[in-house]
């Protein structure tokens, strides 16, 4: 499928309906309000492709952007690439999964995730910790940072209940993928889920909640979770 071709099936395939759930979660932008089901129809037609995922999130439309991060080349994607389509990330729903997901499976994941994380733009600094969440839970223990994981665990305990809205989200998340996919950070992981206690985020009009760690953790215990093939979905 061609640009052309693609963005005449969002704009066939949206739903004022979507729209509107799109607009509760927090997109402001443009948006046509296209199902994932239906981006990932093109996806399977599309497969990857570097310079069309490029030209599909430089349109600024929300569905686009989605669609760029299914369709993108990981090993084509630049420092650079990467660090625009973060900065262009204006919803952190497409900074915490289209750019966190495609960081993650680029050369750049680790060295990103530690950049954005200190950004003092909320935005970015949650797609920093989304991108280390998703590096946790695709690559294997003997390739990360444990130390450098158990450190930002001492640092998401003193500091999570001041932090910023979307930071708040990620941070509670970044222990339970620690504790839920690092065996021997579990029981700390766990212990720190205890201290910090239940996380208040503002999730807009939506009915969705904050995961409560522990519990999240003893089910990913409970059920063997294994590490996930790639990090998009």
């Amino acid at each position: 499928m061609t640009f052309d071709e693609i963005i005449h099936f969002l704009k066939e395939h949206g739903s004022e309906q979507i729209q509107k759930i799109y607009r509760n979660h927090g997109v402001t932008g443009p948006v046509y309000g296209v199902k994932v089901a239906d981006l990932k129809k093109v996806q399977k037609k599309v497969k990857k492709n570097y310079e069309l995922s490029k030209k599909l999130y430089d349109t600024g439309i929300y569905d686009a952007m989605y669609l760029a991060g299914l369709i993108a080349d990981e090993k084509a994607m630049t420092k650079e690439d990467l660090d625009k389509w973060m900065e262009k990330a204006d919803f952190q729903g497409i900074s915490t999964n289209t750019v966190a997901w495609i960081a993650a499976e680029s050369d750049y994941g680790l060295t990103l995730a530690r950049e954005w994380m200190a950004s003092e733009n909320e935005i970015i600094a949650a797609g920093g910790y989304a991108t280390y969440i998703s590096l946790i839970a695709t690559k294997s223990n003997e390739e990360l940072d444990i130390e450098e994981i158990d450190k930002i665990l001492d640092k998401i305990v003193e500091c999570i209940h001041e932090e910023r809205n979307y930071v708040r989200y990620e941070m509670n998340g970044f222990v339970i993928s620690a504790g839920g996919y690092i065996p021997e950070l579990a029981e700390k992981a766990k212990t720190y889920g205890e201290k910090i206690g239940k996380v208040h985020v503002d999730m807009g009009n939506t009915a969705c909640k904050v995961p409560r760690i522990v519990p999240y953790i003893e089910k990913m215990e409970a059920r063997g979770v294994k590490k996930k093939k790639q990090a998009r979905c």
